[in-house]
């Protein structure tokens, strides 16, 4: 039996945690031949990142999705019901998904085939520092047609509805476990007296009191895109769900470039004068938001210079970029 066909009758578990190396391109292509013929034979490669799912650019124009994670289903099926409707208002490129995947024996989840948005992830060609107040004003016109009131029935998501008194209780913990290790720690730089000035100063901060919008809830660089220096994209809405807009309102501090010494709080500023309508708590609620999202790119970025399963060293640079950022106002 040739190698082909041993790839193509694989059985993947329905409910582990799969090796990126579990997918490859024959067992792609055999999925699309068996659902999607008329797809089966474009040019297909594997793009590098994900997380939750593996992402293969089929063609010039389409992307397949394939879960990784046992929660990945769950994601997926989340892009599938509501970004098409979302797209529609969105004023700029997402992954609207074209087709999807029935779970079969071979792989037993459901997958789905989506636009492609071109452009570079912006943990690996961040904003250039000469865009960033373009971009600042495209990334709050993005935002702001995205948060609008969501229904009823828009999904929930426990893993982004955590409060950010919790948040700064759990980064307290890491701080100090950070600490502990020495000079084998992600933060050992970090100025840990202003990072529990700006959590707490957050986690006071009076709570959303308006209406649950729609947020991405995942806005971190690996999850927009850029092209000549500009965003011109965001993907991965798997976590889209309604809520608190200040969690997606941290990008103005984890995706803007600060600019020259001293630019920082003019870049936020013009932000959030473009969003507009946002009062001092949910700026304040944001920031929080911001530092702890720098943190977990801090730390995942470490995991990927040490080698370590889900690392990523692409992230560190944006996350100590992002934090700089944050702490400087």
């Amino acid at each position: 039996m040739s190698n082909v066909s041993d790839t193509r009758t694989r059985r993947i578990d329905a409910t582990s945690h799969l090796n990126g190396d579990a997918i490859d391109a024959p067992l792609v292509r055999g999925l699309l031949e068996e659902q999607h013929r008329d797809l089966a034979g474009l040019e297909l490669h594997r793009v590098r990142g994900g997380w939750d799912m593996q992402m293969w650019r089929l063609g010039e124009e389409l992307a397949v999705r394939l879960p990784l994670t046992p929660r990945g289903p769950e994601l997926l099926r989340n892009e599938l019901r509501w970004l098409p409707e979302l797209a529609a208002r969105l004023p700029l490129p997402v992954p609207v998904p074209v087709r999807d995947g029935e779970p079969t024996e071979r792989f037993p989840r459901p997958w789905s085939v989506a636009a492609w948005v071109p452009g570079e992830p912006a943990d690996a060609a961040p904003v250039a520092d000469e865009h960033r107040l373009e971009t600042a004003d495209t990334l709050a016109g993005f935002l702001r047609a995205l948060h609008v009131p969501a229904p009823a029935d828009a999904p929930v998501n426990p893993m982004r509805e955590v409060s950010l008194a919790q948040v700064s209780q759990g980064v307290a913990r890491t701080l100090a476990e950070e600490r502990a290790a020495g000079d084998g720690s992600a933060i050992r730089q970090v100025d840990v007296d202003r990072v529990r000035a700006v959590l707490e100063d957050a986690a006071a901060a009076p709570a959303w009191e308006g209406p649950r919008v729609w947020r991405h809830a995942d806005l971190h660089p690996a999850n927009a895109v850029v092209t000549d220096g500009r965003l011109s994209g965001v993907i991965d809405f798997g976590d889209v769900c309604a809520g608190d807009p200040a969690q997606d309102l941290a990008a103005a501090w984890t995706l803007l470039p600060a600019g020259p010494p001293g630019a920082e709080q003019a870049t936020v500023a013009r932000f959030f004068a473009a969003y507009g309508e946002v009062d001092e708590a949910t700026v304040r609620r944001a920031r929080g938001w911001a530092l702890s999202r720098a943190l977990m790119l801090i730390a995942i970025g470490h995991n990927g210079d040490k080698g370590l399963p889900g690392g990523k060293p692409t992230w560190g640079p944006v996350g100590r970029a992002s934090l700089e950022r944050v702490l400087a106002g």
